[in-house]
């Protein structure tokens, strides 16, 4: 990937030449990630390179991929700095070889970012929350619904394992873009909506998976059925909001067997092949309140 070199002070820069070169010589790179403390990749933001007598070697923006490449006009010292909007900057000193340099991943803090959320109980806001579920159809395209009315709290503890989460869905809310089909799915033959009118989740046990992860033991009820279903939960940190509230941002994915909760339908198409995925993904995208 190359983002372009924006030159700064000229007498440090050399005007770039087809094919990556200066004089002959291949100019060195200066590459890596950014990401959050969530370990996703932080977008917007930028890299820039600064020589020692303060003039711009190169700058390039951040990819949705969290990837950077920057061509600088030549190795020696210089200064890294890395910054996107909302987020602590970083400053790094560096020694650029000629081959070039690989930082790895570069780590940008939010102020009131932590590993962990702070204690007591967080009201989920479905205005700014989403839950999504994928599936796959004819094995050749994905088709995507989420559920419009849909509420829950996280009530977390110190220490963070003794904490606890519930959530409650309105099975008739799906929404895939297609009334036909979304009427479907509310029929016996899938989320039994009128028999069964509301999908539960509560919490039975939470471990950690890693800085800022846990892995989410809880019972699933569904169409008149009850499973366990982990969810890998990461958690996006945590700040003021304009109201003079405190909220937190959270994902969580989990993989169902619909076949688990007797939602059987489906089509053979041909030998071997059915309509609709036996699995599904679900993708939760959560803002909550802090409320005490």
């Amino acid at each position: 990937m190359n983002n372009g070199l924006l030159t700064g002070d000229t007498s440090e820069v050399a005007a770039p030449h087809v094919g990556g070169t200066t004089d002959g010589e291949r100019r060195p790179r200066v590459f890596g990630t950014v990401l959050g403390r969530d370990g996703w990749p932080l977008e917007p933001a930028t890299v820039t390179l600064v020589g020692p007598a303060g003039g711009q070697l190169g700058r390039a923006a951040v990819g949705g991929d969290g990837r950077f490449d920057v061509l600088v006009p030549t190795a020696g010292p210089a200064t890294l700095i890395v910054a996107s909007p909302g987020a602590l900057p970083v400053a790094r000193a560096v020694t650029i070889p000629p081959a070039g340099l690989d930082l790895g991943p570069v780590t940008l803090a939010r102020p009131g970012d932590a590993g962990t959320p702070h204690a007591g109980r967080w009201t989920i806001d479905p205005a700014h929350s989403t839950i999504a579920v994928t599936a796959q159809h004819l094995a050749l395209s994905k088709v995507h619904g989420r559920f419009r009315q849909f509420s829950g709290e996280l009530v977390v503890a110190d220490p963070l394992e003794q904490s606890r989460c519930e959530a409650r869905i309105a099975a008739g809310s799906i929404d895939t873009g297609n009334e036909q089909r979304d009427a479907h799915l509310r029929s016996e033959d899938f989320l039994d909506a009128e028999r069964c009118p509301e999908i539960r989740y509560r919490s039975t046990a939470i471990e950690s998976a890693g800085p800022g992860r846990w892995t989410v033991h809880g019972r699933l009820d569904l169409a008149g059925t009850t499973r366990d279903v982990p969810l890998d939960v990461r958690y996006r940190g945590s700040r003021p909001d304009p109201w003079g509230g405190v909220r937190a941002g959270f994902t969580a994915t989990a993989r169902l067997n619909r076949e688990d909760f007797r939602m059987n339908w489906n089509q053979a198409v041909e030998l071997g092949l059915s309509l609709v995925g036996t699995h599904l993904l679900v993708e939760l995208d959560i803002q909550a309140v802090l409320a005490g």
